[in-house]
């Protein structure tokens, strides 16, 4: 069986998981993950977990066919993803939790569909880029960080709020965690 990896696609390119960056994507004023803060402070997560699309598959089975059953799709479900990140002075990931939880002491409609966002995610890969020096006098390399693979959820809205365990024996950074509920998973922004 002959296969062909389609153009613009290298099947010996491996990425690493370590390098990667989260972005919300608003569509209402004022989004509460946003509400002034950077894109550096809010993509700054130390591990996201959950990117997952599963189909349930039906399985037909046909009279006369004893060789296996008709596999046929199913409805498609998504899985939770989990953003981790060290816990810092910058509470907008609460601010926009408790919104959704009634935890924000605002006596408002919410949740309302305008407080929920798209979120990117970027797996980020290092190439070197040439470029010629000031002086003019040859080419130099430096490194380019380029969104190489890319992952939008559709419509999150977030559904727990955890702060990890805290222990005065251990030396380990307090953690915070988001996770978030989405209505589609999609692949995007393939670097060529």
């Amino acid at each position: 069986m002959a296969m062909t990896v389609p153009p613009g696609q290298d099947e010996q390119v491996l990425y690493g998981n370590f390098a990667f960056h989260v972005q919300f994507v608003d569509g209402a004023v004022p989004f509460a993950p946003r509400g002034g803060a950077s894109d550096t402070l809010l993509g700054a997560f130390s591990e996201v977990s959950g990117l997952e699309a599963s189909m349930e598959h039906k399985v037909l089975r046909q009279g006369g066919v004893n060789y296996g059953a008709r596999m046929l799709a199913g409805p498609v479900s998504f899985g939770t993803v989990i953003l981790k990140r060290g816990v810092a002075r910058s509470q907008t990931l609460w601010a926009w939790w408790s919104m959704f939880a009634g935890a924000d002491g605002i006596d408002d409609p919410r949740p309302i569909p305008a407080n929920r966002c798209d979120l990117n995610i970027g797996l980020i890969g290092i190439g070197d880029a040439g470029q010629v020096s000031s002086s003019g006098a040859g080419l130099s390399t430096t490194a380019v960080r380029n969104v190489v693979m890319g992952w939008k959820l559709v419509n999150a809205m977030p559904v727990k709020f955890r702060v990890g365990d805290l222990s005065a024996k251990g030396s380990d950074v307090a953690v915070e965690e988001l996770h978030l509920v989405h209505e589609g998973l999609h692949v995007a922004g393939v670097a060529s």
